[in-house]
């Protein structure tokens, strides 16, 4: 069991974990995307991290073109942060915090991610 993204730890343990998908609906190091409550959020499976396995959950939403599309962005890693680029504009947002690295006024919600057994939760914080 992967426990939460270590820097979400703190805001994740009063949270009620809820059940998204399961593990077998994850891709390996591509985001998928599903539905949480009427919004749309992409998640993403980095099975060989240096901090071992990580699940991150970011809104799919690209704040600046509005369209749905943050799932289909190419992971990667810049100063030191995992990334997703934005398939649109190619803005680069951090999985951990969902800030823009080159608009500091875009920003994305993250949602605490763990695998639990089969299952993928997020933290309704």
């Amino acid at each position: 069991m992967s426990q939460p993204n270590a820097v979400r730890i703190d805001s994740a343990q009063s949270a009620s974990w809820r059940a998204l998908c399961s593990r077998r609906d994850l891709v390996a190091n591509s985001g998928v995307v599903a539905w949480l409550e009427g919004e749309q959020v992409a998640l993403f499976h980095l099975p060989d991290t240096e901090a071992g396995e990580q699940i991150f959950a970011i809104s799919n939403k690209d704040p600046k073109s509005g369209a749905n599309v943050i799932g289909r962005g190419i992971l990667g890693q810049l100063k030191g942060d995992l990334v997703i680029a934005s398939p649109l504009y190619k803005q680069h947002f951090r999985l951990a915090d969902g800030s823009c690295l080159e608009y500091p006024e875009q920003q994305l919600q993250v949602w605490p991610a763990r695998l639990n057994g089969d299952a993928v939760e997020i933290a309704a914080v």
